[in-house]
């Protein structure tokens, strides 16, 4: 029961990772399955091949770097919505262990999923936002902080899941107050 319940927290974690970058924790996931950090359901084994990690941490660096050019990151934010979507789903039924496989899925989609979403659309908002005010000379700077948000919680997801819920809690919590200090703007 602790070990399901701990998947479950990871997958959320990491879930919310993916909507600051999509690439980051898929790359990390994919990190500490190859070296046995973290187990994964026996189909999504091949996260921990060294091909996975190859390709991963290629996307990774493309996408990180792509989202440091301000006119490319609102062609990235309407594409990555999606995608990020189907990894927040990817990383959540990857990592959850021993529950039903519809139980696990339904998790995935709403909780991996949905919590990716979230956190992608307000990102993709903050961001459009910045550029209207900033004429996106601030959007690098979003970038960088989004990057190592995204870096940060996929490490504290892996290490330390009970803490990764609580700061995408927090997380949730700063992006409403954002929302709400824009939309009073208008």
């Amino acid at each position: 029961m602790t070990e399901t319940i701990i998947s479950i927290l990871l997958g959320i974690g990491l879930a919310a990772s993916v909507g600051f970058r999509v690439f980051v924790p898929l790359f990390g996931l994919s990190l500490a399955a190859h070296f046995g950090m973290v187990p994964l359901n026996e189909n999504w084994e091949w996260i921990g091949s060294n091909t996975a990690l190859i390709t991963l941490g290629i996307a990774t660096v493309v996408e990180i770097a792509a989202y440091l050019i301000p006119w490319l990151d609102h062609f990235l934010d309407m594409i990555t919505i999606p995608l990020a979507t189907i990894a927040g789903t990817a990383v959540m039924v990857s990592t959850i262990a021993n529950l039903d496989p519809t139980l696990t899925w339904a998790l995935a989609i709403i909780a991996g999923g949905g919590t990716a979403t979230a956190i992608k659309a307000s990102t993709s908002s903050t961001r459009l936002a910045s550029t209207g005010t900033t004429a996106g000379l601030a959007n690098p700077v979003i970038s960088t902080v989004e990057t190592g948000t995204s870096i940060g919680l996929s490490v504290l997801a892996i290490f330390l899941p009970i803490l990764a819920v609580i700061v995408v809690v927090i997380i949730f919590w700063i992006l409403l107050k954002i929302f709400k200090f824009f939309k009073s703007k208008k």
